[in-house]
């Protein structure tokens, strides 16, 4: 979708779809709706009056103008309450607003921009929400429907409407800034929603490469004959059930001046997780083809780093393979030699995302990092204990935690802190390794990030458990069915408020 940012008379803007943003209890629209309103003679003012449209979060009402404006028609939607207004009601007012849009096949939507609190944002901050929330809740993967018969996205466009008074060149940055952030996801899901037969570790090469071809990008693969020569036994040990060679990429944005420590990000790849010889069961096993998330989020970020033109050096380091069962499989019982050189019993081979960001932190940790980051669907204990709606957070430094929690909250997609005390390693201990890869039902969340940080070394770390939203069982304003990307807009939030000291 091609996100532009106009100012002018709203009632002559030619377009589909005009969407005016309202808030409930509203006694009056704000001043640059009243044109529209005068337009259709009160049109506005009386379905509010006959409570048709009461401005409630994320309700619509679409009007039909007969030919009063340029456009085809109008489409109210809420905003909820102005006294408890946030960026995430403008993301999914607009998230709301493109789905509508496309129900109707509507090629075209301008947004007028709405008034906001005083103490809530800046113009741009809105204007990115706007354009995050337009981007992500038009988007649908159709790529593999056959039938002509299905429906197909038509939005092609979306407008803001600026106000006259000026400002446009804050309010283009930030749509800017929003449209890097909402394609970012989208991409994201697009990985994610390809099954495990075309989304293979090779076709994560390939993604990388091209994403290589961006301004200040550069990739390094490393085969298995590499990651042998290394001693990757984490990544090498969960690949060996798999036909699928694996693969260890490292993804480098130098947008900063060459003496600025990088900010290394490192995300779990794994294209399919059967579980491996401790086989998962077959309800939802297909889900386990977003098992890459993690890893498609920090392609993500370097993208989006480069075409913000961040001044940041910014490493995403993949480790790619299949957890799959097979005859060369790891088995329950086998001890794995990492690249740090600590041992693992491998009690539970589906616990085995932690054993491939293990060689990606100790990897990282060579780097000189400023920070590490690493985001992973890790365990299922992260829904038991934060549900569809946090994205649980754990590390060793608070200034780091502090910053992501910052960019959880600009962004919408909010961190919860859990605890990381040394007692929880009690339950890592193995009697013939130096740990095991599970801790036991308690606290799973806690026990795979302690695991982890075993091999994270002394730089400031934090990991970032997306296993509670990665995946939506239904639609939401913002979010299709199905893979969410959620974790993206964190990540690349977090750069930008560092670049800029935010």
């Amino acid at each position: 979708m091609n996100i532009l940012v106009k100012s002018g008379e709203v009632t002559t803007v030619t377009t589909d779809v005009l969407v005016c943003l309202g808030y409930e209890k509203e006694k009056a629209w704000s001043k640059a709706i009243r044109p529209i309103d005068k337009k259709l003679d009160g049109q506005l003012r009386d379905v509010r009056k006959n409570g048709e449209f009461s401005g409630k979060a994320n309700q619509t009402t679409l009007l039909h103008i007969n030919g009063k404006l340029s456009a085809k028609r109008v489409l109210l939607v809420g905003l909820g309450k102005w006294e408890t207004m946030t960026l995430e009601r403008v993301r999914q007012a607009m998230g709301t607003a493109a789905k509508r849009a496309n129900q109707i096949k509507a090629k075209s939507m301008a947004c007028v921009m709405p008034d906001v609190p005083k103490s809530m944002s800046h113009l741009d901050n809105v204007a990115q929400a706007m354009a995050e929330g337009a981007i992500l809740g038009d988007y649908r993967f159709t790529e593999y429907r056959t039938d002509p018969s299905e429906e197909r996205k038509t939005l092609q466009s979306c407008t803001l409407l600026a106000p006259t008074s000026g400002g446009q060149t804050t309010i283009k940055a930030g749509a800017k800034r929003g449209q890097a952030l909402g394609e970012a996801t989208c991409f994201v899901r697009n990985m994610c929603n390809h099954p495990a037969n075309v989304m293979k570790p090779s076709r994560v090469v390939a993604e990388a490469k091209t994403i290589a071809k961006e301004p200040k990008v550069r990739l390094k693969v490393l085969d298995r004959q590499h990651m042998q020569k290394l001693g990757m036994g984490g990544l090498l040990g969960v690949a060996q059930g798999s036909i699928e060679p694996p693969h260890f990429i490292i993804l480098e944005y130098s947008g900063g001046p060459k003496a600025q420590r990088p900010v290394v990000l490192v995300g779990k790849t794994v294209t399919f997780d059967s579980g491996g010889i401790s086989l998962k069961p077959s309800e939802n096993m297909e889900q386990m083809k977003a098992d890459m998330t993690g890893g498609a989020e920090v392609l993500a970020a370097v993208r989006a780093a480069s075409r913000l033109k961040l001044p940041l050096n910014v490493i995403g380091l993949l480790p790619v393979t299949e957890n799959m069962p097979g005859g060369r499989a790891t088995k329950p019982g086998d001890i794995l030699t990492m690249l740090s050189g600590k041992t693992v019993e491998v009690q539970n081979t589906d616990a085995e995302g932690r054993l491939i960001l293990a060689d990606g932190l100790a990897y990282a940790s060579r780097l000189k990092p400023a920070c590490v980051i690493d985001v992973a669907t890790l365990t299922g204990a992260a829904i038991v204990a934060l549900g569809a709606f946090a994205i649980g957070m754990l590390g060793n430094d608070d200034a780091l935690k502090n910053a992501l929690r910052q960019a959880g909250n600009d962004s919408g997609e909010r961190v919860w802190e859990m605890p990381l005390w040394d007692e929880y390693f009690e339950q890592l201990k193995s009697d013939v390794a130096d740990m095991r890869n599970i801790g036991g039902r308690g606290g799973g969340m806690i026990t795979a990030a302690m695991f982890l940080s075993k091999f994270a070394g002394d730089r400031p770390w934090v990991h970032l458990d997306i296993a509670s939203t990665d995946w939506s069982a239904g639609e939401r304003p913002c979010i299709a069915k199905g893979p969410t990307g959620t974790g993206t807009r964190l990540l690349i939030q977090f750069l930008i408020n560092r670049a800029t000291g935010s």
